[in-house]
């Protein structure tokens, strides 16, 4: 494992960072805890040693998961990294309700770095003005949290004006060879690290969405390259490949996973990758943009719709039609999955959304969400919708999954 210091208190980090956003799940959607576990400790074992969480993920879960998890003397191999709600804060006082709570559910006395989740211009502006600055001064004066950070998504316009609204440590940001120049984008990583903050990075695969599948036409552009290497390893040298980084969160979800990035993680990155290697990876992220019709990295900000509908596997399900194709069998996957067959849960259509906005707000991303879900509707319901959940349920009734 290879490490780079923390600019301002010289924390030794591993580039690598578990992401603990998108853990095995039963088919429930509880937290499989057992395989999760074995992932989380694995990789402690291997050198990760920052963990980073919040407290929507997994429904509230994942910082009671962790506090589980890091029993038996792992609290004290990592750093831990949780995020404040802030759009749930409505006074000063919340701010350190929140954080006792999360302290408890973490079942520790200090975060180590503690982060203003998914900040906008106008959300930090809003926080600002309940006196967060003054909270951050109180929790790392009495040492509930050692060092003070905030995660964005906003437009880069206002990123440099949060970076300079306080004296933080690190912030997280959202960057790919897809999103070089999208919300913080590559301005934002070396304005950041010019004013001595960590950056830690968010979405390295773009939600997954540049490890697995892959499409054909872009993997004859990546078995065009002189070194071969494999689309996640290609996707986190681009990102390590950038000084400024400090740390690379990855949301590992199968233990291959986690093993192939300890393996990544073991190579020296910073400046490693050619000029020619650069240019392969740009024709990818061109080659992506033409396939992809919706920006959606899968964080599920968005949820739960107030109406039911999954909208990260409606946009997966409309993305995955245009990249690799195969109509058919998407069409029986988007009425068995959607449809509830494949969970045993409520049904999770597009066309249950009723435009409400409320997922307008969240999105980190920015995207006109009901008008896109209109479009999923538009190409996988119709008046077969019945006829082909009939036929998924007798398919998955009488076949394994």
């Amino acid at each position: 494992m290879l490490y780079r210091k923390m600019p301002k208190n010289g924390d030794k980090l591993s580039i690598l960072g578990f992401g603990a956003m998108r853990l095995p799940v039963k088919q429930d959607g509880s937290i499989d805890e057992a395989k999760a576990t074995q992932m989380v400790r694995h990789a402690i074992d291997n050198g990760v040693n920052y963990v980073d969480t919040a407290w929507p993920y997994h429904m509230g879960e994942s910082e009671l998961f962790l506090g589980r998890v890091l029993a038996e003397g792992y609290r004290e191999k990592v750093k831990l990294a949780t995020k404040q709600p802030q759009w749930m804060v409505k006074s000063r006082k919340d701010m350190d309700r929140f954080l006792n709570k999360q302290l408890e559910k973490l079942n520790t006395d200090h975060i180590d770095y503690y982060l203003i989740h998914s900040v906008v211009g106008s959300s930090w502006n809003n926080i600002r003005d309940l006196g967060v600055t003054d909270f951050l001064d109180s929790a790392k004066d009495d040492g509930r949290i050692i060092n003070a950070g905030f995660s964005y998504h906003g437009n880069a316009e206002d990123f440099k004006a949060v970076v300079d609204g306080y004296d933080w440590d690190l912030c997280q940001i959202q960057y790919n060879f897809l999103d070089e120049n999208i919300q913080a984008g590559r301005k934002g990583l070396e304005y950041a690290a010019s004013r001595g903050l960590g950056v830690v990075i968010m979405e390295p695969l773009r939600g997954g969405n540049l490890a697995d599948p892959i499409p054909a036409e872009i993997i004859d552009i990546w078995n065009e390259a002189d070194v071969k290497r494999s689309p996640v390893e290609w996707a986190l040298r681009w990102v390590w490949n950038h000084p400024g980084v400090t740390v690379v969160l990855s949301g590992m979800t199968e233990p291959y996973q986690v093993e192939e990035n300890l393996k990544i993680a073991e190579e020296d990155l910073t400046g490693s990758l050619r000029t020619k290697d650069l240019e392969l990876i740009e024709r990818v992220a061109e080659k992506y943009r033409e396939l992809m019709k919706i920006n959606c990295t899968g964080c599920r900000y968005c949820m739960p719709c107030p109406r039911g509908v999954d909208i990260p596997a409606c946009f997966e399900t409309y993305n995955n039609l245009y990249m690799f194709g195969e109509k058919d069998r998407l069409m029986i996957m988007y009425a068995a999955k959607l449809g509830g067959i494949l969970r045993g849960a409520d049904k999770n259509f597009a066309s249950q959304c009723t435009q409400c906005g409320q997922c307008l707000d969240v999105c980190p991303q920015q995207l006109a969400i009901p008008d896109l879900l209109a479009k999923v509707a538009g190409e996988f319901e119709g008046p077969d919708l019945e006829e082909r959940m009939e036929f998924a349920r007798q398919l998955f009734t009488n076949h394994s999954v």
